[in-house]
């Protein structure tokens, strides 16, 4: 990522930002990139699969539409108001939670983050390598380069990615918009022998509960990457523009592809992300299938740059929460290296048909993350207003000392409550399984730990010592700047 240097103000290639607070001479950007760098950073094959569900349970396309339209909709409020901690604060997204839990109680949505990284990455490495053509006795090979393509990138940083991320939404629209076209003229009206629907249900409501719940789990689970994007950006950026450019990025992606999942599934019988999309490319041209899935590898590659480059700063904060290490270009290479050979060696390790159980792996942690994201927006837009001393918390030794109870309390509390509502391959919670397996803990999660750290710590006034702290930071921030 470009980064301002000391002795002449010019960029280098590589960043040198990592979990330390980015100096307003180095802020750079323009509002209305987030929207681009969201689009295309949604709009990956794992997205579509969200969109199978409805259909896969008997619930008609346009209430299988609905469901993700709604629940779009709901998850993506929560996940675009991240984007305004970004320019307000100047810090990765994840040790901006050091004011609410501590630089050591933090510790556990840290480790539940980079496990979701990584889970992601690997599964994005294994659709990768399908959509390329990569037979199973050539993943040794394969596996590696497209993970070490995705490290390339992640070491390069933060400006990279955006500038790829811009140009893939390009690419993307004019490919997808060809076969979205294409699909809603096609199958509807295609003769019944050729493109019969799979089923004739209409209303089933555990069908439209579970498509909802995924939409929305699934745009809530981008928490924890979004001020990692926007931290670059001026202070002076408008809030409103910004989280509005974040929420129509990942919203109209994610609408978008699960719609035209829910369509593709509700005509093709076990459909599937790779051969899906490649058959109905090369209805429209033959080989334009090809293309398509091509296209959509490239795509999975630029947002496992994005996962790598999250999972380095994340698992940088839990480390230094620790042991305390100075942010370098260093840190930052030897961190991403670390990522990518984990990944590596979950990928080569499992199993084909393990898959299920490695999505409901990733699900698991994603619970972790939801009570986190609830207690982050309410501290910063309800308790402290957007005013936190940057200096302590990069420390970890500061005002916000090493544990935080009310935002630990208030968390383990959410969590609980989830329960009953999870549902996995491997535990489903008693209420989800009145539903019929719909999964409606994050919205559980959401409520109950927000209004607990409300009452924990939203009746307590700032004290004078955190005000003391604030000012230190700022004096501090401003002399480096």
């Amino acid at each position: 990522m470009s980064t301002h240097e000391q002795n002449g103000g010019s960029r280098s290639i590589i960043e040198s930002r990592s979990i330390d607070v980015v100096p307003l001479s180095e802020r750079h950007g323009k509002v209305w990139h987030q929207g681009p760098f969201w689009f295309a950073g949604n709009f990956v094959l794992t997205t579509m699969v969200v969109g199978f569900t409805g259909p896969s349970m008997g619930l008609g396309l346009g209430y299988s539409i609905l469901a993700v339209m709604l629940g779009v909709a709901f998850g993506t409020f929560f996940m675009a108001f991240h984007a305004n901690q970004g320019p307000a604060m100047g810090l990765a997204q994840m040790i901006q939670s050091r004011a609410q839990f501590g630089s050591r109680g933090v510790i556990l949505p840290l480790v539940a983050t980079v496990f979701v990284y990584i889970g992601f990455l690997v599964f994005d490495t294994i659709l990768v390598a399908e959509g390329i053509g990569v037979s199973s006795n050539a993943t040794w090979f394969w596996y590696p380069v497209i993970i070490g393509v995705s490290i390339v990138i992640a070491v390069v940083g933060h400006d990279l990615l955006h500038i790829i991320q811009r140009w893939m939404t390009y690419l993307l629209i004019a490919v997808f918009a060809v076969i979205t076209l294409y699909s809603v003229v096609h199958f509807p009206t295609a003769p019944v022998d050729e493109a019969a629907p799979i089923t004739t249900a209409g209303w089933v409501l555990s069908g439209f509960l579970v498509q909802f719940s995924l939409a929305a789990g699934y745009n809530i689970s981008y928490s924890v990457y979004v001020s990692d994007y926007t931290r670059y950006l001026p202070p002076t950026s408008s809030a409103p523009k910004l989280i509005g450019a974040v929420y129509a990025g990942a919203g109209v992606s994610a609408i978008w592809l699960m719609s035209l999942g829910a369509l593709l599934a509700s005509y093709i019988p076990d459909a599937g992300p790779i051969a899906t999309i490649r058959e109905v490319g090369d209805m429209i041209i033959p080989g334009f299938g090809t293309v398509a899935v091509l296209v959509s590898s490239i795509a999975l590659v630029s947002i496992m740059g994005v996962n790598a480059y999250g999972a380095m700063l994340t698992g940088a904060s839990a480390v230094d929460g620790f042991r305390p290490m100075k942010p370098t270009v260093r840190l930052r290479v030897v961190s991403l290296v670390i990522v990518g050979l984990i990944a590596l060696c979950v990928a080569l390790a499992i199993p084909e048909d393990y898959l299920d159980s490695f999505n409901s792996f990733v699900g698991l942690m994603l619970y972790f993350l939801i009570p986190w994201t609830a207690v982050n927006l309410v501290d910063f837009y309800i308790v402290r207003r957007g005013r936190y001393a940057l200096t302590d918390i990069v420390a970890g030794d500061g005002v916000y000392g090493r544990w935080a109870w009310p935002g630990l309390v208030a968390y383990a509390v959410g969590f609980v409550a989830m329960i009953p509502f999870f549902s996995l391959s491997f535990f489903t919670g008693p209420v989800a399984a009145m539903m019929d397996g719909a999964d409606m803990s994050f919205a559980v999660g959401l409520l109950v730990s927000g209004l607990s750290y409300i009452f924990l710590a939203g009746r307590k006034p700032v004290t004078s010592g955190e005000e003391e702290a604030i000012k230190r930071s700022a004096e501090a921030l401003e002399a480096n700047r």
